[in-house]
């Protein structure tokens, strides 16, 4: 009922009358007010003026099920979702509730993280009340060598959210971070439940530093907030479903082609270091060359000092700028 009341509230662009919201919502009056009462007592400010209804004011910076979820316009994303003060990892509990038959689309958030998950094994911290810490299941018709794709969308989706909402020039750091001023915001890990030529489930699991203003000291020099680049507070939920918005619609044109064609050059103009020197770290074969943006397989290209061009795959190796995180 909270999750549903709020919806309308954050929809309306000014008062939203008790009798309209009876009638949406298919609810008594009473209920209507109870739940107003509820999410009082929770730390929303509505207003509430006779004869004309209820109007939210303000909203707590909470990362919870009923406060992403109502600000959330997508068709199939979000459609169950699991919120936790702590835990293990989101990725974890998404991959437990896949085993356990949890739908496409469903949501894991959390609002710490003890053992939060990077890509090659590391360490993604999870302060409680700065960031957010979110994975999302996916059940799609797509074979298993196409599923590191769904990391890129992921990426341009929540470059663009940021963008949006913050006002910052958030940059992809390809294949899986988003970058402001050359510095960590966000990163993103997919993993993936396959057979030989189909996929069981996809979990992609998204961090975002929000609203922190320190960090650990062995990452100071790489990670930033959006708080600290920005040099304003954002609303944590608004940003998750912005996000996810988003996510929706680069997924749907994903999924049309099973390739990156129709978001190639969107991802492309969002690229940090595009044209710029990068040195690819594949094992036992070090070397630079400059970046040249993705292709539609979501292969990084990188010319070579000869003049040839080789496609990176993002699974094989990584990337690093020349002058620092992305040169």
């Amino acid at each position: 009922m909270k999750r549903r009341i709020l919806s309308a509230l954050y929809r309306a662009d000014d008062f939203i009358s008790g009798q309209e919201l009876c009638e949406e919502l298919h609810v008594s009056r009473t209920a209507v007010w109870k739940t107003i009462n509820q999410l009082k007592e929770d730390g929303y400010e509505i207003q509430a003026v006779s004869r004309k209804g209820y109007k939210i004011l303000s909203s707590p910076d909470q990362i919870t099920g009923e406060e992403v979820g109502a600000r959330l316009r997508t068709k199939r994303l979000g459609g169950e979702i699991h919120y936790y003060e702590s835990i293990d990892s989101t990725n974890n509990e998404a991959k437990r509730l896949a085993e356990q038959g949890a739908p496409h689309g469903t949501l894991v958030l959390a609002e710490k993280q003890e053992k939060g998950k990077g890509r090659r094994g590391r360490v993604w911290d999870t302060p409680g009340g700065s960031s957010i810490a979110m994975s999302l299941l996916l059940r799609p018709s797509l074979a298993p060598g196409h599923a590191s794709m769904v990391t890129l969308v992921m990426g341009l989706a929540a470059a663009r959210a940021c963008r949006e909402l913050c006002g910052v020039e958030a940059e992809i750091k390809w294949p899986n971070d988003i970058v402001v001023n050359g510095r960590k915001i966000c990163g993103i890990l997919t993993e993936m439940s396959a057979e030989m030529d189909c996929i069981n489930y996809l979990v992609v699991g998204t961090g975002i530093n929000v609203n922190q203003q320190s960090f650990p000291e062995e990452i100071q020099d790489v990670a930033a907030s959006l708080l600290g680049s920005s040099g304003k507070k954002t609303n944590r939920a608004s940003l998750a479903a912005l996000c996810l918005d988003r996510f929706e619609e680069y997924f749907e044109v994903f999924l049309g082609t099973e390739d990156l064609t129709g978001l190639e050059k969107e991802y492309n103009e969002m690229l940090a270091g595009k044209d710029k020197k990068v040195r690819v770290l594949e094992p036992g074969n070090e070397h630079e060359g400059i970046s040249r943006g993705i292709n539609r397989k979501g292969e990084l290209l990188v010319e070579l000092p000869d003049g040839t061009t080789e496609a990176v795959y993002s699974g094989e190796v990584s990337v690093r700028g020349i002058y620092g995180y992305i040169g």
